[in-house]
């Protein structure tokens, strides 16, 4: 690491410290990963890791954050069963769906941490996060989950320079939040719906997208990718075959976003 990267990291370790023991809500995405190494770093078998699994989750994030967790980092992990789909204030899917999630997650975190008897949750908040529209976090802060990450004023880019230093193999691995954040405001979040999503951007993933959203729209996908991968989507063979595969899934309609994926755009 450069002087710089040591004495970030370090401040970061030094905050978590405090706490004397975690229980990290990881869900594998680089922000958690990185705070997880950093608590395992400092507090060896005192910083635990919690996963919440559910129909919201794509079955391969959660096979690799279970793999993350043994193979890069070591600590002990659990994978806690949630459904907010049987909660009717998550499912009606309106500005405070992703509030009402975290409740739910919390609460049960903070079951688990008594019963391991771990004295703080912490998340992978960023600071970069709190310019966005977040319930989540007002969610956290109501049950005193502390998140190191806008403690220490470390952002996004920080994230990923800490993790690249530290050789977590996530580092550059782009955000994925919820399925249910394809599904637009006012339209409710069902089992199905979920599930054609996931597959949906499963059939985009399989042709080397890495930066995918699929917003689902009654009978209609709207893609999203990365602008500069714009032109190989619109390559006939490859557009042919997304074309194909998705209406197999049932979407009549299959519609690209000219402004590309930008994270937090159902905002």
């Amino acid at each position: 690491m450069t002087q710089t990267e040591t004495s970030k990291y370090e401040m970061l370790q030094s905050v978590i410290e405090e706490m004397q023991s975690v229980l990290v809500a990881f869900s594998g995405g680089i922000d958690s990963t990185l705070v997880l190494k950093a608590a395992y770093d400092r507090l060896g078998k005192h910083a635990v890791a919690a996963t919440a699994w559910s129909a919201t989750l794509p079955e391969p994030e959660l096979r690799a954050a279970i793999r993350l967790c043994s193979d890069s980092i070591g600590a002990q992990h659990h994978i806690i069963a949630t459904d907010q789909l049987l909660h009717s204030d998550f499912t009606k899917n309106d500005g405070q769906r992703c509030y009402h999630c975290k409740i739910d997650l919390y609460t049960k975190l903070r079951t688990l941490a008594d019963q391991l008897g771990i004295v703080s949750i912490i998340d992978g908040t960023n600071y970069d996060d709190l310019q966005d529209e977040r319930p989540g976090t007002i969610a956290a802060l109501s049950l005193k989950v502390r998140s190191p990450l806008v403690e220490t004023k470390l952002t996004k880019h920080d994230v990923r320079m800490l993790a690249q230093a530290n050789d977590l193999p996530n580092w550059d691995k782009p955000a994925a939040p919820c399925l249910s954040s394809r599904i637009p405001r006012g339209i409710p979040v069902t089992y199905e719906r979920l599930d054609n999503v996931a597959a949906a951007e499963e059939v985009l993933m399989n042709e080397g997208f890495h930066h995918v959203r699929v917003r689902w729209y009654h009978d209609a996908a709207r893609i999203e990718v990365a602008v500069e991968d714009l032109p190989r989507l619109l390559r006939e063979d490859t557009r042919s075959r997304v074309l194909t595969q998705l209406k197999t899934l049932g979407f009549r309609h299959v519609t690209m976003d000219l402004e590309g994926y930008r994270q937090g755009k159902a905002n």
